[in-house]
């Protein structure tokens, strides 16, 4: 009985359940997983007990650029020459000046140098009479009458000469002419007869401010032929 029963254990044992030969492959695998991922942590794990490497990035140097002003070098003058110290004379000493007294004229010692004279400067002449006055000279008798008192020279006539001839005179406080003179003339004898007609015209005076004054004036005197 008791060898049936050992037979029946044995017998037992050998069963496909009982056997571990089954899951070694599994249990590899499993080993396998565990040692990589022990590995993996044992890798990954910081075993410096916390301590951490501070990385300090070195300063750039900053290169400042500063602009030379070029300075101008100004010369001093030197300085003037010191002065003579003086030195202590004696009261008993007299000194001689060496000096020339033939430079000095005696005759005219303390006189004035003679200058020559200043340049004359020329004076302008102002001028006497006006040429513009509140009331103007005025002709006596027109200048009709005037133009009536004209002879026209032969010579004029002979050359067939024909125009006006402007002569330009003062006329004075008491409206007298003074000096008239041809501004612009035709010839042929023409401009003398037209003075010689100024020359005996009478004028009322010009008037500035109440008073007769001097005034320039100016006539026309036409010279035409007849035919």
């Amino acid at each position: 009985m008791q060898f049936q029963g050992e037979r029946s254990l044995m017998t037992t044992r050998k069963k496909p359940e009982a056997d571990l030969r089954k899951y070694h492959t599994v249990f590899l695998q499993i080993g396998l997983l565990a040692t990589l991922v022990i590995f993996i942590v044992a890798v990954n794990v910081d075993w410096r007990g916390g301590e951490t490497e501070e990385y300090v990035m070195d300063e750039q140097e900053v290169i400042e650029m500063e602009e030379i002003i070029q300075t101008e070098h100004i010369e001093t003058p030197p300085p003037p020459p010191r002065p003579p110290v003086p030195q202590e004379v004696p009261d008993d000493e007299i000194i001689d000046d060496d000096v020339d007294m033939s430079m000095f004229d005696q005759d005219g010692f303390g006189d004035e140098m003679s200058m020559p004279p200043p340049p004359e400067e020329e004076e302008e002449e102002e001028e006497d009479f006006f040429t513009v006055v509140e009331q103007m000279p005025e002709l006596i008798g027109g200048l009709q009458e005037l133009q009536a008192g004209i002879n026209y020279p032969e010579q004029a006539r002979r050359a067939g000469i024909e125009g006006r001839v402007y002569v330009q005179f003062i006329v004075n406080e008491q409206g007298e002419v003074e000096n008239p003179q041809v501004i612009r003339g035709i010839g042929g004898g023409c401009d003398e007869e037209a003075v010689r007609a100024v020359q005996n015209a009478e004028f009322r005076p010009g008037m500035q401010r109440g008073r007769p004054v001097r005034v320039q004036y100016s006539l026309p005197i036409v010279f035409r032929l007849q035919n």
